[in-house]
């Protein structure tokens, strides 16, 4: 018996890296898992590896800023699982620059992905979610729901060149906070996870630190100079950047039963490190 069986979870960019790895472990607990990814490969591989171990899970593929995808997404957990029970919003990428030299399309695209489409989501799950609590409710039942957003250190206390994902992240607390207070009445508890330092794809580079990742037809830089890297860990407690997995780690603790009465709350994965 998981800590999560007969859960229905909804885990948005969980083809790879945190995403994969958090869709893997509330699977690994029991969960039935909606996995998304922006491309559709990476999705089934991550459902394949679920199903290989002998959970169960479902693509879902696509952007998570398209109009209508938060309806479609909510729909497919309804349609395949019966209901939902948590929603993990983690989809994300850094598009960096100074502020001076930030167009409105940096801008835009930064707060859609982080902050709007969380919204989006979350928008299309209440009606799932109240008429379901409504339900246990008339029937005694006391059934505890989860939502745990993801922010980011330099939503916390800011990053320079980060103006734009800083202030989504930052937003991303806010709209935890609100939905905390909102949705405490259906029995959810809705926290934030802020990670520091994971080491991803989206941090690690080739040693000239030129890496790039396309989204929606736009090639973005990402990737951090090893030097700098190095550097970075040395400020870190622990002395490393996290991994993956442990980055997941965080995330579950949200999930499971021990934090039912925990809601309206930032937990910082980073190694000890804070800004």
């Amino acid at each position: 018996m998981g800590k999560l069986d007969g859960r229905v979870a909804l885990v948005t960019g969980s083809g790879r890296g945190i995403g994969r790895e958090i869709a893997l472990k509330l699977a690994a607990d029991g969960a039935s898992v909606v996995v998304n990814d922006l491309d559709d490969a990476p999705a089934k591989e991550t459902v394949a590896a679920i199903e290989a171990a002998g959970g169960r899970a479902v693509a879902h593929a696509g952007s998570v800023t398209a109009d209508g995808f938060a309806e479609q997404f909510v729909q497919t957990a309804v349609d395949t699982f019966g209901g939902v029970d948590i929603i993990v919003n983690n989809a994300g990428y850094t598009w960096n620059s100074v502020t001076q030299k930030m167009t409105d399309e940096h801008w835009d695209a930064i707060l859609d992905v982080h902050l709007k489409a969380p919204f989006r989501i979350l928008r299309a799950a209440q009606p799932v979610i109240s008429a379901a609590a409504k339900a246990e409710k008339a029937q005694g039942v006391v059934r505890c729901r989860k939502v745990v957003n993801i922010s980011s250190l330099a939503g916390t206390g800011g990053n320079a060149g980060q103006a734009n994902y800083a202030a989504a992240k930052a937003g991303v607390t806010g709209l935890t906070k609100a939905l905390a207070k909102e949705w405490g009445r259906y029995n959810v508890t809705v926290n934030t996870v802020a990670f520091g330092f994971i080491k991803t794809r989206l941090t690690e580079a080739p040693a000239d630190g030129a890496g790039t990742i396309q989204v929606e037809g736009k090639e973005i830089a990402v990737g951090v100079n090893p030097a700098l890297l190095s550097a970075m860990e040395q400020m870190i407690p622990l002395g490393r950047g996290g991994t993956p997995a442990e980055a997941a780690g965080a995330v579950y603790l949200f999930c499971i039963p021990e934090s039912d009465y925990v809601s309206g709350q930032t937990l910082v994965c980073g190694g000890g490190f804070v800004m």
